[in-house]
């Protein structure tokens, strides 16, 4: 029987999130009796095929010592974020690197994404353990798309067929999507999620399907929206 895979975690959390009008970064604030990280982490945690989690927080940081006492027991690291999520994601990899495999599995998920659900993330990993490169939860878009230009205007409508929102965790394999983010960065490309910078790589990310509440919280309504969702859960 094979050996199960070594599936590690990042957890990009270095972001002040300047939209939620707060003065307190967005995966600190509160939500249904936790802080919004914790409602991450524990998703994470709950699920047993995960091995690590290494979270990437600002060196100045003054609110994580005291969440990341809640998880003493608990195998999470910490390293000094960047001024930028792929940053960070990469700060963690260099960190993850001095001891884990090239091939060992990566999963990077948005601190503000308090929604996860468990099954999504054995999914994710199931459907893509023996992918050659590696993929994404998503779901496909359900709206009209509209291009708008500066003015405001409509510049066209764009067929919605084919077209997904990426959603975290993306799941590639320490190695290449170390040398794919380093790659972006050094030709000035600020990537916004790990399927771009393996994408500039030419690699081709599978999609997997996953839950449309898996929100991120961006702004101020989505607190109110992330509630409804973990309660929902917890009655049903």
């Amino acid at each position: 029987m094979p050996a199960e895979p070594t599936v590690r975690v990042v957890v990009p959390a270095a972001g002040a999130g300047r939209r939620m009008a707060s003065d307190t970064p967005k995966q600190y604030l509160p939500l249904a009796g936790k802080t919004v990280i914790e409602h991450t982490l524990d998703a994470l945690l709950s699920c047993p095929r995960i091995d690590s989690i290494v979270v990437a927080v600002a060196p100045d940081d003054a609110d994580w010592p005291v969440i990341a006492g809640h998880y003493r027991k608990r195998p999470l690291e910490s390293v000094a974020g960047g001024d930028e999520r792929c940053q960070s994601v990469l700060n963690a990899l260099d960190h993850l690197a001095q001891t884990a495999h090239d091939s060992d599995w990566v999963l990077v998920h948005d601190a503000a994404r308090p929604c996860l659900r468990a099954e999504d993330i054995v999914m994710l990993i199931d459907t893509l353990v023996d992918d050659d490169t590696g993929g994404l939860l998503g779901v496909p878009v359900a709206d009209t798309m509209k291009q708008v230009a500066a003015d405001g205007r409509i510049e066209r409508t764009v067929a919605r067929e084919g077209l997904w929102h990426a959603l975290t965790p993306q799941m590639f394999r320490l190695a290449p999507l170390r040398t794919a983010l380093r790659e972006a960065l050094s030709g000035g490309r600020l990537v916004t999620d790990e399927a771009a910078a393996m994408e500039l790589a030419g690699h081709r990310p599978r999609m997997v399907l996953g839950h449309r509440d898996n929100i991120k919280i961006t702004l101020p309504p989505d607190l109110a929206l992330a509630a409804f969702h973990l309660q929902a859960r917890s009655v049903a």
